[in-house]
C-alpha cells in the first residue's frame, strides 16, 4: 500500500506522520540517533516529504535511496507550516503528509554533497570578505574622527595597513587601530586558505573548464554558479533558469491589469551577484554583450542595462553547461574543437 510520509525534522529529534491510501494516519516520534531504525521500516513505494533545514541534507541522503520519492520542501514558500495558528511537530508533520498526497508542495532541488560543500565554502568565503570590508570601513570612519583622510585603495595592501599603525592619534585610538589591523590580517590569510581550497576541488566540477571559457568568467564565479545551478538540464530552457535565479520581473496580475516591477531576488543572492559582476566583465571583450549592454543603458539607466546584461549572460551560461561548450575564443563565440 502506497505511504505519504510527513518529517517535521530537528536538531535531535524527528516526528513523523504517516498517512497511507485509505487516509488512516499514524504518528511516532524519533530521536535522530534512531535514523537507521527509522530507515529500515520505510518502503520501496513510499513517498516522504521534510522541510528544508540545516540538518536536511544528511536526512536527504540516508533516505532517498529508500523510498520512491523524497520531496524537500521550501518552507519560505510552503506557509501552510509556518503561519498555522495550532503549530506542533505533529500538526506539521501531518500537514507535510496530507500536502504530499496531493502533490501540492513546493519542491527545493537537492545537489550532491561535493556541490553542497562547495557551495557553503564560497558562502564562508563571501562572509569573510564582508567582515573584512566592514573592519576596513571602521580604520576610515576612526581616521576620518581624527582628521586624518584615506584614499579607497589605501587599505588594499599590507603595507597600507600597517601605514595605519603610525598615524598621530590617542592612545586609545592606536590601540583599536591596532586590533583592527590585526583582525583584518587574520582575515586574509582566512579567505586565502578559503580561496585556494575553493580553486583545488572547484575544477574538478563538471563544467568548470565550460564557463572559465567564457571571458569575463574566473574559477571563483564559476564554482558559485555551477553549485547554485547543479544539474542544468533540471531547467526546461534558459527562463526557467534566470527565474530559479531571481533574475526575472515581478508579475502583478489583477483582472485586466498587469503590472511589472523589479527582479524577484529569489534564489541564490551569490549567483546573482556573481552574473551581474562577471557580466560586466564580460561586456569590455565581447563587442555583441557590449552592444547590448550600451543599448539598454542608454534607454533605461546603468542600474536596468547591468541585471539586463546579467540576464543575457544566464542564457549563455545554460547553452554553455547545456551542450558541453567550452570556448576557443569567446569574444567571437568560437568553439574548441
Amino acid at each position: 500500500m502506497k505511504r505519504y510520509v510527513g518529517v517535521d525534522l530537528h536538531r535531535t529529534q524527528f516526528t513523523v506522520c504517516t498517512l497511507d491510501e485509505t487516509g488512516r494516519q499514524s504518528r511516532r516520534k524519533w530521536k535522530i540517533e534512531q535514523l537507521p531504525a527509522f530507515v529500515a521500516q520505510l518502503q520501496s513505494e513510499d513517498e516522504l516529504a521534510v522541510e528544508a533545514t540545516g540538518t536536511t541534507a544528511r536526512f536527504y541522503e540516508a533516505v532517498v535511496e529508500q523510498v520512491k520519492r523524497v520531496v524537500v520542501v521550501n518552507p519560505h514558500q510552503f506557509k501552510v507550516i509556518s503561519e498555522s495558528v495550532i503549530k506542533t511537530d505533529d500538526k506539521d508533520a501531518e500537514a507535510l503528509a496530507l500536502f504530499l498526497s496531493k502533490g501540492l508542495l513546493p519542491e527545493v532541488r537537492m545537489k550532491n554533497r561535493e556541490q553542497r560543500e562547495l557551495q557553503h565554502l564560497a558562502e564562508t568565503r563571501d562572509l569573510l570578505v564582508k567582515q573584512r570590508s566592514a573592519l576596513k570601513a571602521k580604520i576610515n570612519n576612526l581616521l576620518a574622527a581624527n582628521g586624518i583622510y584615506l584614499k579607497r585603495e589605501a587599505l588594499s595592501s599590507r603595507k597600507g595597513l600597517e601605514a595605519v599603525l603610525t598615524a598621530s592619534v590617542s592612545v586609545l585610538v592606536k590601540t583599536e587601530l591596532g586590533i583592527l589591523v590585526d583582525q583584518i590580517h587574520s582575515l586574509s590569510s582566512s579567505i586565502s586558505e578559503v580561496e585556494k581550497l575553493l580553486d583545488e576541488e572547484g575544477q574538478k566540477l563538471p563544467g568548470h573548464a565550460n564557463l572559465t571559457s567564457i571571458k569575463g568568467i574566473g574559477t571563483l564565479s564559476a564554482i558559485i554558479l555551477l553549485t547554485a545551478v547543479g544539474n542544468v538540464r533540471d531547467f526546461a530552457d534558459e527562463g526557467k533558469l534566470a527565474a530559479y535565479l531571481g533574475l526575472v520581473p515581478k508579475v502583478q496580475n489583477s483582472n485586466e491589469t498587469e503590472r511589472s516591477g523589479g527582479i524577484t531576488k529569489r534564489g541564490n543572492k551569490l549567483a546573482r551577484t556573481a552574473l551581474v559582476q562577471c557580466g560586466l566583465v564580460a561586456q569590455r571583450y565581447s563587442p555583441y554583450l557590449k552592444r547590448f549592454y550600451e543599448r539598454i543603458k542608454s534607454r533605461r539607466g546603468g542600474g536596468k542595462a547591468k541585471i539586463a546584461l546579467a540576464r543575457k549572460l544566464v542564457k549563455i551560461v545554460y547553452d554553455t553547461l547545456k551542450n558541453n561548450w567550452v570556448f576557443a575564443d569567446f569574444p567571437s563565440f568560437t568553439l574548441a574543437a
